[in-house]
């Protein structure tokens, strides 16, 4: 068995924490976490706490790793409008590549995590099913940059590069920005707490239109695979979970896991109207006997609010991974109620 390092850039995050379980599960890898909070070392797991902003400190926190074979990207800085993202996120993940490269010489592969906003997915309706062979959008999209810096820095290097697509990621994990499966199990929970039916908040479009997913589990899997096949090399792929769904269909549902009634949809700002409920929270937990975490990791309201918005169509042709060989599949009503029973079964929602 030929032994493999991984760097995982963004290792608290759901995509990065799920993809170093994975990677341990298969008993092949030693792992090396990054993040700016650092983790907890376990068997073959290391973290780094490190600021990817910072080049110096990069630098210094990855000069030592000359057993690194494989980079799975999935690290990402938040601001408040398009244009302001490229630069940081841009300049992290330049910031690893020139930190990563001269002293890994048997680096093989940099994963690069993207999303549908190659598409302009955030930007209104685009034209569905997407296709990675699209053409792109006018600019600032700093996953489009992310991606061109691969390109030109892998020109007559011995590594390649793969670029992965998921829709919407949902998973078992706290204090990430983007984990919707975490704001519909928190907000439902809390529903039932206040005995109210289970209202969908967004937009009455967004209830009807397509939309898809991509489980967490499934996308470890796929990024491994990019990474170590040929058909991954210097390519993109979208990755879903394999189905769609309308949430006018899939609410229900989701109301019957938390026992809850549902109601008619009703167009709301989570950002606005959970703004006051850490004191519900705090009391849930004692309540309830859950884990103490702070209201502040528990969800992103905001990315909710993103999400729901959503009154077009949110769908991508999966066809050329599976072309490529990649065939998992998961169910969509099945992944958000085994993440449910998760979260129940680690004491995160009662």
């Amino acid at each position: 068995m030929t032994q493999k390092t991984a760097l995982v850039v963004g290792a608290r995050g759901v995509i990065g924490g799920n993809l170093i379980d994975y990677l341990g599960s298969l008993g092949e890898w030693n792992i090396v976490g990054l993040s700016r909070r650092g983790g907890q070392d376990r068997g073959r797991v290391r973290h780094i706490a490190v600021d990817l902003l910072d080049s110096e400190a990069t630098v210094d926190s990855l000069r030592g790793l000359s057993d690194v074979t494989h980079v799975f990207y999935a690290a990402y800085q938040d601001r408040p409008t398009w244009a302001e993202l490229v630069p940081p996120n841009l300049a992290m993940l330049t910031n690893v590549v020139d930190a990563i490269e001269p002293v890994a010489p048997e680096l093989e592969h940099i994963g690069l995590m993207q999303g549908y906003k190659v598409y302009g997915a955030h930007l209104g309706p685009f034209a569905t099913p997407a296709k990675e062979s699209d053409p792109p959008h006018m600019p600032p999209e700093f996953n489009v940059d992310q991606q061109q810096f691969l390109e030109r820095r892998q020109a007559g290097a011995s590594w390649t590069w793969s670029a992965l697509r998921p829709s919407v990621v949902a998973g078992v994990g706290l204090g990430n920005p983007m984990n919707l499966a975490m704001v519909i199990a928190v907000y439902a929970s809390m529903s039932k707490e206040l005995r109210i039916p289970l209202r969908f908040p967004g937009r009455p479009g967004a209830y009807t239109s397509l939309i898809e997913m991509t489980d967490a589990d499934l996308l470890a899997k796929a990024m491994v695979w990019a990474a170590t096949t040929e058909s991954g090399r210097n390519e993109a792929y979208n990755i879903t979970n394999g189905d769609m769904f309308r949430w006018s269909s899939m609410w229900p549902r989701i109301a019957a896991f938390f026992d809850l009634d549902v109601a008619p949809p009703l167009e709301m700002s989570l950002t606005e109207v959970m703004a006051d409920k850490e004191p519900l929270w705090n009391a849930m937990i004692e309540c309830h006997g859950l884990v103490a975490t702070p209201y502040s990791d528990v969800s992103s309201w905001a990315f909710g609010d993103f999400v729901f918005a959503w009154d077009y169509d949110v769908i991508s042709d999966s066809s050329k991974s599976r072309r490529a060989g990649f065939h998992e599949y998961v169910g969509t009503e099945a992944m958000f109620l085994r993440i449910f029973q998760d979260l129940r079964d680690q004491r995160l929602i009662p």
